[in-house]
């Protein structure tokens, strides 16, 4: 999430057991088929991604100690430094979903890193930014970023591949302006421990949607969502791809999970994509869902 390096003479983090890992997510408790850890690479994403045209199975996971060109939204690069964060991508080939529910992958994935947070660290504040976005502490500032992206048609049938980077490690000196980690916020967790939780919960999520269709209100997921998405009840400025942007209160996630948004002059609009900042957050608890349709 940061090009920073760890400070001279902090403690090397432990690297991850890939044994441990694939006990603990593979097999029949587990959710997932496959999980390699590599040392470094360039991008998870891009990896998988090469994997999956490969014929790479539905529900891969790929794990790196060192992310050195990683992509957000946008076409942000970024860098994980080794044992800093969570590098993470996973795959899934998700039939019998509609395409156009597929754009609720990412947003799935936010809810089930909250999960993981509020098992791993129940006491820190934590809650999302539309559509994704990990926002912790106080502050709101963010502490992980998630991309979503199809993969090429091939033999091994349609994909997404889904990227997942989080701050565990760093301290506040080395974090950029707006960003923060779990250690910066004063609630240190074990690496492999948020993992685990991480695609624990993902793996649960994912199957009880794909089971439903992908249909966000049978499986739960909208209303899960809205409940910890910080957006709600706050006054934003949405910046539009083509750098237009719309102000107003961000009322609600549609069906499709379009932010709803009143502007100004009492018109409702429906937003499929765009940079949000929150301009007036909401007077709300964060553990509180806003006011039913």
């Amino acid at each position: 999430m940061t090009s920073s390096e760890p400070p001279p003479g902090a403690a090397p983090a432990v690297s991850y057991d890939p044994h441990a890992l694939r006990l603990a997510l593979l097999g029949p408790a587990g959710r997932w088929a496959r999980l390699d850890v590599v040392e470094a690479t360039g991008s998870t994403n891009a990896d998988l991604a090469r994997m999956a045209v490969e014929g790479a199975p539905d529900r891969s996971v790929l794990v790196t100690e060192h992310q050195q060109a990683g992509r957000g939204r946008l076409d942000r690069r970024w860098e994980s430094p080794r044992g800093s964060g969570i590098a993470v991508s996973v795959l899934w080939r998700p039939e019998g979903v509609p395409a156009e529910r597929l754009g609720w992958i990412p947003m799935l994935a936010g809810v089930a890193l909250l999960d993981a947070v509020r098992e791993l660290a129940p006491e820190l504040a934590a809650g999302m930014k539309w559509p994704n976005d990990l926002l912790l502490g106080p502050q709101r500032r963010k502490g992980a970023g998630i991309l979503a992206e199809m993969t090429p048609v091939s033999g091994g049938g349609p994909g997404v591949v889904l990227g997942m980077g989080i701050n565990v490690d760093y301290t506040e000196a080395d974090l950029p302006p707006g960003a923060t980690s779990f250690a910066a916020e004063g609630f240190p967790v074990d690496r492999s421990a948020l993992l685990v939780a991480l695609l624990t919960h993902l793996g649960e999520r994912e199957a009880v949607w794909r089971d439903a269709g992908g249909d966000a209100d049978a499986s739960g997921l909208r209303a899960d969502y809205r409940a910890g998405c910080l957006s709600l009840g706050s006054e934003v400025r949405v910046e539009m791809p083509g750098g237009a942007a719309v102000v107003g209160m961000a009322e609600d996630v549609d069906p499709s999970g379009h932010l709803l948004v009143m502007e100004h002059d009492r018109h409702r609009r429906a937003i499929a994509a765009g940079d949000i900042v929150h301009l007036r957050p909401a007077d709300r608890p964060q553990d509180d869902a806003p006011a039913p349709d």
